[in-house]
């Protein structure tokens, strides 16, 4: 309900005067909480055929009084109900309230359901109250109610996690940006709704003041940092790849097209394991690299996740966003600090002669495993890593293409991503006249079903068995020699 597109239609089915009926599952309590039996009786009062039809012979009564008195008695009876119920705004809106109801107590919740379904007019809008994780004693215990947890057993409690080797991204994001917090009080943060899955609860314990969760409304969320930027803020705007989706319009309007220096961090990107395709980050390279004045990085370990931080902190010239996945890091040592990147530029991390593997994000060690295995079959390869997808290292990539016989990029997003902006600066180049052998290796065109994240990234041919076989295939269609595995 904190998400505007709820208003919209609520507005829309009020002016329709719908037969709709809408049930508001109110459960942190945010309204306000249910009064006992008095509010129970007076809900399924309220919702009742007979009040119901005295309150419409009243109204045919009141239009006969001049303007005035109709309007008041109108408001009267409004705002009388509103006193027990507070349902005047829904009111306004065109919806007939009833509630709060107790959710978990059904001799009050089901007979004030079965008078909105009797009712023949509408909209009606039911509040009904009720507490995350009720009747699950561990559940109610914890602080997320056990929203999102992996297999446990409800006896001991006991959640199947495996020991991590190293930090999460999500937590090395959240420590770089304390720290660079610290260095600068114009650094705020702001999340929608998620403080905890994006790491920014961390950084409220510390700087409470300087960050703002407003809600399930990442649209809201965007045009306020961009507001902020305004006023020389620097707002760092965490959110899922996949909800910073909803506040496109934002992003493009509010922020891109006025240069205005806010800070996405993107986390989810790639594929995210039992989360499933509505959290998979698989569009915000091709949505965002499209952009004028947008600059796009991806971290491609944890490391390089604390230097894109501090460059972003950096970067005053306009927009800039970095991603970076679900789970734990691939165990570097962490700096003490953050470099700050030069804007655009990639790095070789290992030189070959016959193949280019160019990754983009955290593909980049099954980069490196494939080099290995390909090169235990005569094949030599370079690995570098883009870093930026825009502006793209335009010097890098042409080396890479004149001097390799073939040229594979890798990411975890779509096609019309990172690829496609590969393949357009080697067209304009002319790079792409002589022969250069080119794939562009990115997550099928599906849906994937819910499963363990190197499982997906098996079944879509990035991992480093998969990043092998495009290879050797790029090779034997070009006419180039491929050896024979034993």
């Amino acid at each position: 309900m904190s998400a505007g597109m709820a208003y919209e239609a609520m507005n829309n089915a009020g002016a329709m005067q719908s037969r709709l009926i809408v049930i508001l599952n109110d459960n942190d309590m945010s309204i306000a909480p249910p009064v006992g039996a008095m509010s129970a009786y007076l809900a399924r009062l309220a919702s009742g055929r007979t009040y119901r039809k005295l309150r419409e012979t009243a109204k045919q009564l009141a239009r006969n009084l001049p303007k005035f008195f109709y309007d008041k008695a109108k408001k009267t009876e409004e705002f009388s109900r509103g006193f027990w119920t507070g349902g005047t705004l829904f009111e306004e809106l065109g919806f007939y309230y009833v509630g709060p109801i107790d959710g978990h107590n059904l001799d009050h919740l089901l007979p004030i359901l079965r008078n909105v379904r009797d009712s023949e007019t509408g909209p009606i809008l039911v509040h009904v109250v009720t507490q995350k994780g009720k009747g699950y004693a561990p559940a109610e215990a914890a602080t997320d109610k056990y929203h999102g947890v992996v297999k446990f057993d409800p006896v001991t409690v006991e959640q199947a996690k495996t020991p991590a080797n190293a930090p999460s991204y999500t937590g090395v994001f959240a420590q770089s940006l304390i720290k660079e917090a610290r260095k600068d009080n114009r650094i705020v943060a702001i999340t929608a709704a998620m403080p905890s899955g994006t790491g920014l609860d961390k950084f409220a314990r510390e700087f409470p003041a300087r960050t703002f969760d407003v809600g399930i409304a990442e649209q809201h969320a965007v045009t306020f940092a961009a507001g902020l930027a305004t006023e020389g803020y620097k707002p760092f705007c965490a959110i899922y790849s996949t909800f910073l989706q909803r506040a496109y319009d934002q992003v493009v309007h509010d922020v891109a097209l006025q240069k205005l220096p806010v800070r996405f961090a993107l986390d989810r990107a790639g594929l995210v394991g039992a989360d499933g395709a509505t959290h998979a980050g698989a569009f915000d390279v091709a949505y965002l690299s499209c952009l004028p004045e947008m600059v796009v990085m991806a971290a491609a370990d944890e490391a390089e996740l604390t230097h894109m931080v501090a460059t972003a902190a950096a970067y005053d010239q306009g927009p800039i966003a970095f991603r970076f996945p679900r789970g734990e890091g691939t165990g570097v040592e962490l700096p003490d600090f953050g470099q700050i990147l030069p804007i655009g530029k990639g790095r070789v991390v290992r030189e070959g002669t016959s193949v280019a593997l160019l990754s983009f994000g955290t593909r980049l060690a099954e980069c490196l495993m494939a080099a290995d295995a390909l090169a235990r079959h005569g094949i030599s390869c370079t690995v570098a890593d883009a870093r930026f997808a825009k502006p793209l290292d335009e010097e890098l990539l042409l080396r890479l293409a004149r001097h390799h016989q073939a040229l594979i990029t890798v990411e975890e997003g779509s096609a019309g991503g990172f690829g496609s902006q590969v393949l357009h600066a080697l067209a304009r180049q002319g790079a792409l006249d002589k022969g250069l052998v080119i794939r562009t290796l990115t997550l099928p065109d599906i849906y994937q079903d819910h499963d363990k994240p190197e499982r997906m990234y098996v079944e879509a041919g990035l991992d480093a068995a998969g990043i092998t076989r495009a290879v050797e295939a790029a090779m034997a269609s070009s006419g180039g020699s491929v050896p024979k595995r034993a």
